[in-house]
């Protein structure tokens, strides 16, 4: 079982509109929602891959009982695909406060996508102790766990250090993707492994080289790090070597969730005891594969199995 931790649950609501114009009043072409937050999306791509997955974290309210009745599925009496997916388990802590929403508007003319997100929920000191506890239950069963997202209002800074401490005590390899102040946090308590954006890896390094910025982000606790470059792919620097992925060729579209699906790779890759080059091939597979969906978020099945075999692997010199 993979467990994914999202503290800032979110109901993702997506409008599409012919083209956005600022300061107009604009009609809805087409509208989703769908259970989001950093972990969830992760969850969702790794059920996709076959894998049972647990979520974990907060969710509450009018909103948050539309997400948990959103992960829960399609009701029992409904047909069955040809192939399911595999399930994935809501492990959610029940809080006072209403979960955020996140709007994204997307510009069908351009591909565009204007995002708007809620700061969530104010948590408890009592709501995260409850969610220490299951926290820990679910460890005990769990392969492997991706702590994913930002902290909602409440929680302090060093959420993610107390986590990721508490899963090495387990014995259970643990991926943080987040930012800023709790990322810093985060990777002093030495995850496993930890995957920035170019954006973060600069802030949490004062460095826009990707190779430098990576291997000093090492320095710093991770035991390994995979930075996402956009449209060139993904550098890794771990104990075992440096690599660099990159797509077979740059590809136009959305964006959203694209990380979240490197992290699925990731951590899939690693629970099925794959080597750094296959796990970033797929890494940069499903990323590019969800760029590529025309429904944000999701990743386009055909897409992935056509670019998978493509990805272009480089090997760098050892890590020092």
């Amino acid at each position: 079982m993979i467990l994914t931790v999202t503290l800032n649950t979110a109901l993702d609501l997506t409008y599409g509109v012919p083209e956005l114009v600022p300061h107009a009043s604009h009609r809805v072409s087409d509208m989703s929602e769908r259970p989001g937050g950093k972990g969830l999306n992760v969850a969702r791509v790794l059920s996709a891959l076959g894998h049972e997955t647990v979520v974990t974290g907060f969710a509450g309210g009018s909103t948050g009982a539309v997400l948990r009745e959103l992960l829960a599925g399609p009701p029992t009496d409904a047909p069955a695909p040809a192939t399911a997916p595999a399930p994935v388990t809501d492990a959610l802590v029940t809080v006072a406060g209403n979960t955020r929403r996140t709007i994204a508007v997307v510009d069908r003319a351009t591909g565009d996508t204007t995002q708007l997100n809620e700061p969530g929920p104010l948590v408890t000191a009592d709501e995260w102790t409850a969610l220490l506890g299951r926290y820990e239950e679910l460890l005990a069963g769990a392969d492997a766990v991706a702590l994913c997202g930002s902290l909602p209002p409440g929680i302090h800074v060093g959420a993610y250090a107390e986590l990721v401490r508490a899963a090495r005590a387990a014995g259970v390899p643990v991926l943080l993707d987040t930012s800023g102040e709790p990322l810093r946090r985060g990777i002093a308590a030495r995850p496993d492994l930890i995957k920035p954006n170019a954006d973060e890896l600069a802030q949490l390094t004062g460095s826009r080289e990707p190779m430098r910025a990576t291997r000093d982000a090492r320095r710093r606790g991770a035991h390994g790090v995979v930075a996402s470059l956009g449209p060139d792919g993904m550098l890794a620097v771990t104990p075992d070597g440096i690599w660099r992925a990159a797509p077979p060729a740059r590809v136009l579209g959305n964006p959203t969730g694209a990380g979240d699906s490197a992290v699925a790779g990731l951590l899939s890759g690693l629970v099925e005891g794959l080597s750094w080059p296959d796990r970033l091939r797929r890494a940069v597979a499903l990323s590019t594969a969800t760029v590529l969906s025309p429904t944000a978020g999701d990743f386009d099945r055909a897409a992935y199995e056509e670019l998978l075999p493509r990805v272009g692997i480089e090997e760098h010199a050892p890590a020092a």
